[in-house]
């Protein structure tokens, strides 16, 4: 008998309730990063994305992820953003910016708002304007950034380690 035997689409954990980040994305210019972004959200167990613009998904990647997440288009984030704080939301930018904090040590609160810039220009200054902290990802080489839809998985998992399935922040 074989130590490890693959698995394949092993069943995922029930989550009691889903969990309460919110992923908000500015527009983005290719529907294929929305769509990895949508397909993340839905293993993890996040209901909510916020997208911008003339967002669309690409069917075949987010086909899976769609089912289980609600994806709420409007034409920009700031106003989102300002009824998402007055909801009791804490507003995190996933950016490059000053006054950033360091992924590796950022400690997200449950009820957060992560907000993922486009591709090329990140978060515009009226958004940036609304961001509670910043959380940024260390660079150790070249190219200095990631594609945003890779950025945004590895932000989402942080917060899926802080915040697990069974609730309780981790330690």
């Amino acid at each position: 008998m074989p130590r490890f035997e693959h698995i394949r689409h092993k069943p995922p954990e029930v989550l009691a309730a889903p969990r309460e980040l919110i992923v908000a994305c500015a527009v983005m210019q290719s529907h294929v990063n929305l769509s990895h972004i949508v397909r993340t959200c839905g293993c993890f167990g996040i209901a909510r994305v916020i997208a911008c613009g003339a967002a669309g998904l690409h069917g075949r990647i987010a086909r899976d992820g769609a089912e289980s997440v609600e994806v709420a288009v409007h034409r920009s984030l700031p106003p989102v953003l300002d009824r998402l704080r007055a909801e009791g939301y804490q507003i995190v930018g996933l950016e490059q910016a000053t006054r950033s904090e360091s992924l590796f040590d950022f400690r997200f609160t449950a009820q957060t708002v992560l907000v993922i810039g486009n591709e090329r220009a990140g978060l515009t200054q009226d958004e940036l304007d609304r961001l509670d902290r910043v959380a940024e990802i260390p660079m150790a080489g070249l190219p200095h950034s990631l594609n945003a839809a890779t950025s945004t998985s590895i932000a989402i998992y942080e917060y899926c380690r802080q915040w697990p399935v069974g609730g309780g922040q981790s330690s």
